[in-house]
């Protein structure tokens, strides 16, 4: 059950207030991609709590809104990065997509409503491609199998990994720099031998990629960057 809560402003602020049955404490959550905010409530608390409690954090909401990276909509023109490096997107007569000394040529579109599809579309398959061999290194390297690899566009996780062994990552990893890629496919393959962020699990991180906390500082400090991209899917 869900219902929506407006802070006065200035700026007026959107909350989505969410119950969920066998949550045992709140929850406050700014998305990294659309800045969207939701409070979880556990099922029975009162109503007067969960406002109190919400009150109370205004001001922590309002510095992270102040922190989110500006949103841009992907077009002909634009600059994004790819594996770490800017490239600009520009028009090509070709039917495909091209990527060349700092451009990625994209196909012509008159009505510009097809560029940032095409544009996503593009990086998924190049993320999956990056993606796939570099988790099943880091799987055969703890001698646990993947059961399956999947990408989407997630809003706060860069991968997961379940019990029985299927792994997800976000394509837009493959804007971020090869070794921070790579970082998150070591993450999400150490799963599969520990569940658990335990001692034990970060020290098979370690032995997977010894300097995993460079790449992991990039991400906490770059990585709401990427999410400010906006395709329009």
């Amino acid at each position: 059950m869900t219902e929506i809560v407006h802070l006065a402003g200035p700026p007026a602020i959107t909350v989505t207030l969410r119950r969920a049955a066998g949550l045992r404490r709140l929850s406050l959550r700014v998305s990294g991609l659309d800045q969207k905010i939701t409070l979880s409530v556990p099922r029975h608390l009162p109503q007067s709590e969960a406002l109190a409690f919400l009150s109370e954090k205004e001001g922590w909401l309002r510095a992270a809104l102040a922190r989110a990276p500006e949103r841009s909509s992907v077009g002909l023109g634009s600059v994004i990065p790819f594996r770490g490096e800017p490239v600009r997107i520009t028009a090509h007569p070709s039917r495909r997509i091209v990527l060349e000394g700092g451009h990625l040529f994209v196909p012509a579109d008159p009505d510009g409503t097809q560029t940032a599809p095409r544009v996503a579309a593009f990086l998924r398959d190049r993320a999956r491609a990056a993606l796939v061999p570099a988790a099943r290194k880091y799987a055969a390297e703890v001698s646990r199998p993947i059961a399956a690899i999947t990408l989407r566009d997630t809003r706060s996780r860069w991968g997961s990994c379940t019990a029985d062994g299927r792994l997800m990552f976000s394509w837009r990893l493959i804007m971020a720099p090869p070794v921070v890629l790579d970082y998150v496919a070591a993450h999400e393959a150490a799963h599969l031998a520990h569940m658990d962020h335990s001692p034990a699990y970060w020290a098979c991180v370690a032995r997977l990629m010894p300097d995993y906390a460079t790449h992991r500082a990039w991400l906490r400090a770059h990585g709401t960057t990427l999410h400010g991209y906006q395709f329009g899917i």
